[in-house]
């Protein structure tokens, strides 16, 4: 067992086409783990093992392996996940970091910083993860550091820090030359760049590598005051001295250190991963893990990064497999062994864990235990899914879950027949236990099964799991826009539901008030806001009985899911119950449950409802030829043009544009722009439809 400061937890994340699996697969390779450099181009990387990545040449999941590293005569356990950078999977970035102590950023060296690396930057920052810089393809016709530098410092607002400069770029790259040492260094390419040569820094580069130096030892004495100091007096400053305060800096995300190569031609890679190692902390290094009492969410827990501790981890992940789901759990402190039972405090159950798996990619290796700062997958698990805590049944802690996103798009599916409607069921729920941003439920208006996901590639990429791996027979409609529903005012309802005619009948009477509710206002005024939707009782009185209260929640929840107008859920609303009355004989819990659900469509109806449509942030890069014929579409899309970038001779739009208006726009532009244009898409906000489209949407929908 590596010891617990020679581990390190890190990713690799980026904006698609960047080259993160490619520089996986480099690290794979010189690692020891694998013994043949795998290419995501011809559908044989290690990491991209789904059959759907293979064909498409994209990450779709992320995929965890552990692997050594000899560092300065030490040895290192890496354990690294690779993360896919399409919007679509975002989720799948979101978990990754959730559970990583550091993160390598990967640009493309023409490029530089594009739309998905900005959301991804943000994810990070979100979870506080330190991050190194890696501005691959230094090897691409166009490459250019200072830009795609620049770019890290300016579009994300970093304090990132040169370590290394290439030496040239495009087809010239020699080599790299390390800014701490002042070292150049060569990978002999006939051996795939496991052997790297000490050569001399080319005279034409000298002045300039001295002069990044300069900057970089100015930024790492700005890291530590015995450096100022030092640096003021004009006194020598040493390489490990730098290091030193580089290390400090970056754990606590005060500077990221910027690396340069090129994965695909194997030239910096292995220096890569030294900076992993020098950088990036130890599970001990970052702030120990937040939790809170199961019994009381206000008081605060904490779990220190020490295998003596009770146990603590985190399921990130879950993976059905033939031999039994597959749990992904990073653990935080104490230690597991096979055979052990643990607890789930999110639902209280005990499970038993049978086995104990090191992960490489879909490969496992087994394991007797583990112990805080692993991350590993077990075997047993029947009740835990994605984001919930697995502790010691002695002392129970709940760490903070994740946040997904709601999705934003949707399509019916259909069973072609009765054998495949029983299969369909038990298929869509191994998925929503994989993935928590897909979502499916049964209309029972038309006898369709609906499912919803982050974008059309998702959609795309279910059905086909549905149809190819879980041999499911289904017909798919066209994708829909999510739309949503939202209360604009305050306003008053009454609802009465009353059936009395002989013998005994049904009774239930209750005033309700409804206003839109932000999750903000929840947290101040201690409300739960589950499914956007908040409950307060303030009847006074016993003008109904307590035990008829839940029937009234319940009845008016219900309404919410299935919305007012059209069909749509209703969020950011909060119900209030007023007033109400009751009958000794016949109010009964769902004469209650009608009389919620009456009360709150009226007070809707009285507070105005309206349609909110999913707004998406639209990133397009185009030659300067097309502009005009993209910028003229994307009006006709209701879209808004918020800024405009020159690089080079091309232009970056950023735009944002209403999902419904969007469907094969990618076929589109390449139509407009001879197919040299691109663009990502990323969901932004819900908004106010303008009423003379909503009309147009409202009414098949009442039709």
């Amino acid at each position: 067992m590596a010891q617990f400061d020679h581990t390190r937890n890190f990713g690799i994340c980026a904006h698609i086409d960047a080259g993160k699996t490619t520089v996986s697969e480099r690290i794979l390779y010189y690692t020891g783990k694998t013994y043949k450099i795998g290419e995501v181009h011809t559908g044989t990387a290690t990491m991209d093992f789904l059959q759907d990545e293979q064909e498409r040449g994209i990450t779709i999941q992320s995929a965890a392996t552990t692997c050594p590293w000899t560092h300065q005569g030490t040895l290192y356990t890496l354990n690294l996940i690779d993360t896919p950078g399409h919007v679509d999977f975002t989720i799948e970035v979101e978990r990754s970091l959730r559970v990583l102590d550091g993160a390598v950023a990967v640009f493309d060296g023409k490029e530089g910083v594009e739309a998905q690396s900005e959301t991804v930057w943000r994810q990070a920052d979100r979870y506080e993860v330190p991050r190194l810089c890696f501005i691959n393809k230094m090897d691409k016709l166009g490459a250019d550091f200072n830009f795609s530098f620049n770019s890290i410092r300016e579009r994300l607002g970093a304090n990132a820090v040169a370590v290394q400069l290439p030496i040239g770029h495009g087809n010239d790259l020699k080599g790299i030359i390390d800014l701490l040492t002042l070292k150049a260094y060569h990978f002999v390419a006939e051996e795939q760049g496991a052997k790297v040569v000490e050569i001399p820094i080319p005279d034409d580069i000298r002045a300039e590598a001295e002069a990044w130096r300069k900057t970089l030892v100015e930024r790492a004495a700005e890291l530590d005051d015995a450096l100022t100091e030092r640096y003021l007096m004009e006194e020598e400053i040493s390489a490990d001295e730098i290091r030193a305060a580089l290390r400090k800096g970056t754990i606590a995300r005060k500077v990221f250190p910027v690396f340069c190569g090129a994965a695909l031609r194997n030239v910096g890679v292995q220096l890569l991963i030294d900076g992993v190692i020098e950088y990036l902390p130890a599970p001990y290094e970052v702030p120990e893990i937040q939790g809170t009492e199961v019994r009381d969410k206000t008081v605060k827990l904490t779990r220190p990064h020490d295998p003596k501790a009770p146990f603590a981890a985190l399921v990130f992940k879950v993976v059905s497999d033939q031999h039994g789901d597959l749990t992904y759990t990073r653990v935080y402190s104490g230690s597991l062994e096979k055979g052990m039972r643990v607890m789930n405090p999110n639902n209280g159950k005990r499970e038993i864990v049978s086995r104990i798996f090191e992960m490489h990619a879909n490969n496992r290796i087994p394991r007797d235990r583990t112990e805080a700062g692993d991350i590993v997958a077990l075997v047993g698990l029947k009740n835990s899914i994605t984001g919930d805590t697995l502790c010691d049944p002695d002392n129970p802690i709940i760490l903070e879950r994740m946040d997904f996103p709601d999705p934003v798009i949707s399509m019916s599916i259909e069973p072609a027949s009765q054998e495949d409607k029983e299969k369909l069921g038990n298929a869509l729920t191994t998925i929503r236990r994989e993935d928590p941003s897909f979502r499916s439920h049964y209309d029972e208006e038309t006898g369709q099964t609906i499912i919803a996901g982050m974008g059309e590639l998702h959609l795309d990429i279910i059905k086909t799991k549905l149809v190819r791996d879980m041999k499911v027979n289904v017909n798919v409609g066209k994708p829909r826009v999510a739309y949503k529903e939202a209360v604009m005012t305050k306003a008053e309802g009454r609802g009465i539901h009353k059936k009395q005619t002989g013998g005994k009948g049904q009774f239930g009477d209750c005033t309700l008030v409804v206003e839109p509710f932000t999750k903000e206002q929840a947290e101040a005024e201690e409300l739960d806001f589950e499914d956007q939707f908040s409950f307060d009782n303030k009847v006074v009185g016993g003008s109904i009985p307590k035990e008829f209260i839940p029937s009234i929640e319940y009845g008016a929840r219900q309404t919410a899911k299935s919305g007012v107008l059209a069909g749509y859920p209703l969020l950011g609303v909060k119900v209030t119950l007023i007033d109400g009355k009751y009958h000794d004989v016949d109010s009964s819990q769902i004469a209650f449950e009608l009389a919620g659900s009456y009360g709150f469509k009226e007070a809707c109806r009285n507070a105005g409802v309206q349609l909110l449509e999913p707004i998406m942030k639209v990133t397009v890069t185009t030659p300067e030829d097309f502009l005009g014929s993209v910028t003229g579409d994307l009006n006709r899309r209701r879209g808004i043009i918020l800024s405009q970038e020159q690089r080079g001779n091309t232009r970056l739009l950023i735009a944002e544009c209403p999902l419904s208006e969007m469907f094969g726009y990618s076929t589109t532009l390449r139509g407009m722009s001879q197919g040299r244009a691109s663009y990502s898409m990323e969901p932004l906000s819900y908004r106010p439809v303008p009423p003379n489209i909503a009309k147009t949407i409202l009414e098949p929908a009442k039709g």
